[in-house]
């Protein structure tokens, strides 16, 4: 089964958690410090929340698919290929509490979307939202470009 995932910035996680709550009928699949993800049935929705008192409540952190295999990641990194668009690919990341594969893609405002499976639930150290290598920063602050590097965009999970 494949969703649209939308990721939101919010200021007070748990007042949007209420509030989400409520409009989508469902509670959280998965709450963490500064951080929450609704698995929404219907209509078909991964609605991803992070509390980031630098960005402005409501706007809009990522978009993406979640697909259920890392072979439906890499078809769709070679269909964006094909299609000329530039990617950039990452396996078995740390990234939201969850252990992903996924490729991103720009859409052309420049808003990023990532196609992705969960592959396993994880922790993550002092409420990080991304495993951070050496030169990177946290998940939503910073995603892999599309020329391989690590740029500004607030984008993951």
């Amino acid at each position: 089964m494949s969703r649209v995932q939308l990721a939101l910035n919010v200021a007070n996680l748990d007042e949007a958690i209420v509030f989400y709550s409520k409009l989508f009928a469902t509670e959280p699949a998965k709450i963490r410090p500064g951080y929450a993800n609704f698995a929404v049935v219907d209509p078909p929705l991964k609605l991803v929340l992070i509390e980031d008192a630098n960005q402005t409540p409501g706007t809009l952190n990522h978009l993406g698919v979640e697909v259920s295999t890392t072979e439906e990641v890499s078809e769709a990194q070679a269909r964006l290929a094909r299609e000329g668009l530039a990617t950039a690919t990452e396996e078995q990341t740390a990234c939201c509490y969850a252990v992903q594969d996924k490729v991103w893609v720009d859409g052309p405002g420049g808003e990023p979307w990532e196609i992705y499976t969960v592959l396993a639930d994880t922790e993550m150290p002092a409420g990080e939202l991304r495993s951070a290598a050496p030169g990177e920063a946290a998940c939503c602050a910073t995603r892999p470009d599309l020329a391989g590097a690590t740029s500004g965009t607030n984008a993951c999970c």
